[in-house]
């Protein structure tokens, strides 16, 4: 087992599952790379975000396929490679293009198993999530509770490189439309990861910290956001439960309930919309199920319920951070 970012270990998931099954395919705008300098050598940049390198040179540009800039023909011909028995894992760079081809996944992908008999339709939808590099409006939002909403699509969030890998595997793998969401500023993140094949199945929660006191659920960057935070008041004494969903589509809603049961307090962090999010979705869910086990009202640590500043400052500020869940925390235990 060696140390892989996350960057590494999404692009040896593609690499091995490519080399497997040779139904896999890989599309998207600069997935092979583009040509660089005067040589016209392709496959040097691996993609704006370097995910997809190497796989060119291995594979050839009829399974590393080049698009225009149309994320409507990319997931319009991923669509249609599912139906026709290839596996295609398909990038539109940055969740906020969704809306371009949010059709062809809401109307389409989302509904071929239950318009055509029960086709299946392996697909794998990769983009970026979230705020940090202060990037704007339209290239910093995280919109999983967005997609975790559309019946017919399994959503999954990584917040670190094992993850990553085991999860794509097995969404390539997986008979129904996935759509991987990766937040771009754990990419460099390392941790360690097998060399070889492994898949993670989706619907299964990790337990990060464990604690008595509290019950905190974070996704994604607010997985290592709230894990400072948690890791601050055990050094006081104050323990808590970190549980990272993995998957927010199939939701792991028993683990969740299991620990709430334990604790009586919920504090859910997310980088999404506090208005019909994935916090409001798992308070909610909480309050359904597991009312009776809570000793405190339900605390969700997000962001306003506004579009993402460009400067860097009021980016910060707009950001969820480790004091912000810290002071969740202490306001749950406080009744």
């Amino acid at each position: 087992m060696s140390k892989k970012t996350m960057r590494e270990a999404i692009n040896d998931a593609l690499h091995l599952e490519m080399e497997r099954d040779p139904s896999v395919i890989v599309i998207g705008e600069d997935v092979a790379g583009g040509a660089g300098g005067t040589s016209g050598q392709r496959d040097v940049a691996g993609g704006v975000f370097g995910l997809t390198k190497g796989l060119y040179t291995k594979f050839g540009e009829l399974r590393v396929i080049d698009t225009p800039i149309s994320e409507s023909a990319i997931i319009g011909a991923a669509n249609g490679a599912a139906l026709a028995g290839l596996r295609p894992v398909a990038e539109i760079m940055f969740c906020d293009f969704v809306g371009v081809c949010f059709d062809q996944i809401l109307n389409q992908a989302a509904k071929f198993r239950y318009m055509f008999n029960g086709a299946n339709a392996p697909l794998v939808i990769r983009m970026t999530m979230g705020a940090g590099r202060s990037a704007a409006a339209q290239h910093s939002q995280s919109l999983h509770g967005l997609l975790s909403s559309i019946p017919g699509l399994k959503v999954v969030v990584p917040s670190n490189a094992y993850d990553a890998k085991g999860l794509l595997l097995q969404a390539i793998r997986d008979n129904d439309p996935v759509i991987f969401m990766e937040h771009k500023m754990l990419y460099n993140d390392a941790c360690e990861v097998p060399d070889g094949d492994y898949a993670i199945p989706f619907g299964e929660g990790v337990l990060v910290r464990e604690g008595e006191h509290a019950t905190v659920v974070a996704s994604g960057q607010m997985v290592k956001i709230a894990q400072g935070a948690v890791d601050k008041l055990a050094a006081e004494g104050i323990r808590c439960d970190l549980i990272d969903p993995r998957t927010t589509s199939p939701l792991d809603e028993e683990l969740i309930l299991e620990s709430v049961r334990e604790t009586g307090r919920l504090i859910v962090v997310d980088e999404g919309t506090p208005r019909c999010g994935l916090a409001a979705d798992i308070a909610a869910l909480v309050a359904r199920r597991g009312f009776a086990s809570l000793r405190a009202p339900v605390v969700t640590v997000t962001p306003p319920h506004s579009p993402i500043p460009f400067a860097r400052e009021l980016e910060a500020a707009w950001l969820p951070d480790a004091a912000r869940v810290e002071q969740g925390i202490r306001s749950a235990l406080a009744h």
